[in-house]
């Protein structure tokens, strides 16, 4: 049987010499085994995806930013409200005004893109596009009756390829007192051609009783008279 003393003297002898330094690993070396440690997928089974951290730091700005523009408008949050709604009536307001982004033009689009039809031809299809409701064609055929029946009184010379606006112009001319009315049937025949618009009853209304006033308008006379 062994004795105390012996057991104390072979554990001693199993435990490392007091001058042997511990073993320690460089920084360096360290941090990149953490590192390879720390990317395995299975410390980040929970980790938001990266939409979700875009997302969340989108509402931390967004957030940010209304609660400094809340606190330097005056009535701080429900001012700031009343601001945000004005501007999307405006937007509204613009978008209806002009149509759809992409599609406005100046009006360089020609009034007559298909053979010569006299004005009678242009009011019934006016009115037959009227009838079934198509207002947007019935506004355009409305319209051509204006330009073809000024052109077959000879106060406008027929001319291919003219627009709306040239003619409402030129019609101006020996039509003085309707200029402002025929100015705005040019732009209400753009807007619903080329600018997005929809016509509606109202408008079809306006452009028949213009077309029915020109009929018995009395032209300016600017020629020499005897």
């Amino acid at each position: 049987m062994m004795s105390t003393g012996g057991l104390i003297t072979r554990a001693t002898a199993l435990l490392p010499s007091a001058e042997t330094p511990p073993v320690t690993t460089p920084r360096e070396p360290a941090r990149e085994a953490a590192e390879r440690e720390l990317s395995k997928p299975m410390y980040h089974e929970n980790d938001p995806s990266l939409f979700d951290r875009a997302l969340r730091k989108f509402f931390d700005w967004l957030d940010d930013m209304l609660g400094a523009a809340s606190g330097a408008t005056p009535g701080g949050g429900f001012g700031l409200l009343v601001i945000l709604l004005l501007v999307i009536l405006a937007v509204g307001a613009l978008w209806w005004r002009l149509g759809t982004p992409g599609r406005i033009t100046t009006g360089t689009g020609v009034l007559f893109a298909d053979g010569t039809r006299s004005a009678a031809d242009h009011r019934t299809a006016a009115d037959a596009h009227a009838a079934a409701g198509r207002w947007t064609e019935a506004v355009q055929e409305r319209m051509r009756a204006v330009v073809r029946s000024l052109e077959e009184r000879t106060l406008l010379d027929p001319r291919p390829g003219r627009t709306a606006d040239e003619a409402a112009a030129e019609a101006a001319v020996s039509l003085p007192d309707h200029a402002a009315d025929l100015r705005a049937a040019a732009r209400t025949f753009d807007d619903v051609t080329y600018g997005g618009r929809t016509a509606d009853a109202d408008t079809y209304a306006r452009l028949r009783a213009l077309d029915l006033t020109l009929e018995r308008a009395k032209p300016l006379l600017t020629g020499p008279t005897a």
